[in-house]
């Protein structure tokens, strides 16, 4: 992998923006993406778009969020403790002791997720999860007075970034989802620059994924593009306790996941398929864990008259947590697959289930 591309992807983890605060990554995808593009804009929702050949009628829309879960600054105690709430589905087994950072107009504030010792628990407590409102932030503050000093009421939070290689592929990081997949149809993009393709192409990194698929919708919406490929992450299954029965077998360095469900139009599906068989891609297929439904996918699908949708997803451990896992190797192949597949595309398909 391109040191460039490397480099990109490590300081897009680094940085910091839960599901309608995403302007920091935002910066990070765009700044990336400009040397390659025709065209970079950003609309009213903060959704960041870059273009190839945006004169040209047939277009292909790719889009991968990169807003993450986090949480937000409900109020402020006597004590100087701050309350807050969750952004987007948290794994509530995980927020004790997490360190996490307050996004404030001044710079970044650290704390901690606090909650009463081991030791003062009854055995009740002990054993029971506790809800978010039972916990609090600790700021170093010893008073409200003081604490209003450095954060405000609403002021985004975000958890600590955290992003490190465990070996030579595998990458950990909070908020992989979905900036890698943001990061997949950035290098899909540049890849497609590079092999100065003549449609128009439309790299999309969505807000608001985690609060409803609502930047999808809305770039979808104003777009309007003949084809569009989502890309996030996937259940790896190839951990204890999963039901590979329920779930399907997906393993982490097995290739990029190709959903084939509701969400997937049957000719596109062909092609990435044929795109795959064509470039020796590995992938693994899956019905997902939703006969419909529940990623960008779903809304570019229904958008307008609708458009020809597919979902390429990058396996995924621990999901929603501070330490999500992914092999680099499957986004790699990822985005090769997409370059791929859009530049085999036939810009006279319609796209018609069992007619084209």
């Amino acid at each position: 992998m391109a040191d460039a591309s490397l480099k990109f992807l490590e300081t897009f983890l680094n940085t910091s923006g839960p599901s309608g605060f995403e302007t920091p990554q935002a910066a990070v995808y765009r700044n990336y993406l400009k040397k390659y593009a025709h065209k970079i804009d950003v609309d009213v929702l903060g959704n960041s778009i870059a273009v190839l050949n945006p004169d040209a009628e047939f277009k292909v829309m790719l889009a991968g969020h990169y807003d993450e879960i986090g949480f937000q600054v409900v109020d402020i105690t006597e004590g100087g403790l701050v309350t807050f709430r969750a952004v987007g589905g948290i794994d509530k087994v995980t927020l004790p002791a997490l360190e996490v950072d307050i996004i404030t107009d001044k710079g970044i504030v650290p704390g901690v997720i606090g909650r009463k010792p081991i030791h003062l628990q009854t055995p009740k407590e002990r054993e029971t999860v506790m809800e978010i409102s039972d916990l609090w932030i600790d700021i170093g503050a010893s008073s409200r007075k003081e604490a209003e000093a450095l954060v405000s009421v609403a002021d985004p939070i975000a958890m600590r970034s955290n992003c490190r290689f465990l070996n030579k592929n595998v990458i950990m990081s909070k908020g992989l989802d979905d900036k890698i997949g943001a990061y997949v149809i950035a290098e899909a993009f540049r890849m497609l620059a590079e092999a100065k393709v003549k449609i128009g192409v439309y790299a999309v990194g969505t807000v608001q994924e985690e609060l409803g698929l609502r930047g999808a919708e809305a770039s979808t919406f104003g777009i309007k593009p003949n084809v569009g490929i989502a890309v996030d992450v996937g259940f790896a299954t190839d951990v204890p306790g999963v039901d590979r029965k329920q779930w399907g077998d997906v393993k982490l360095g097995g290739g990029p996941i190709v959903s084939r469900n509701a969400n997937v139009n049957p000719v596109l599906y062909r092609y990435i398929m044929d795109a795959a068989k064509k470039n020796k891609i590995d992938c693994q297929i899956q019905c997902g864990h939703r006969a419909s439904g529940g990623t960008d996918t779903e809304r570019m699908q229904m958008s307008a008259g609708g458009v020809a949708t597919a979902l390429i997803s990058i396996p995924n451990r621990y999901m929603h947590t501070p330490v999500e896992i992914c092999d680099i190797r499957d986004a790699k192949a990822a985005a090769k697959l997409i370059a791929k597949t859009v530049a085999s595309l036939d810009p006279k398909c319609k796209f018609r289930p069992g007619i084209d």
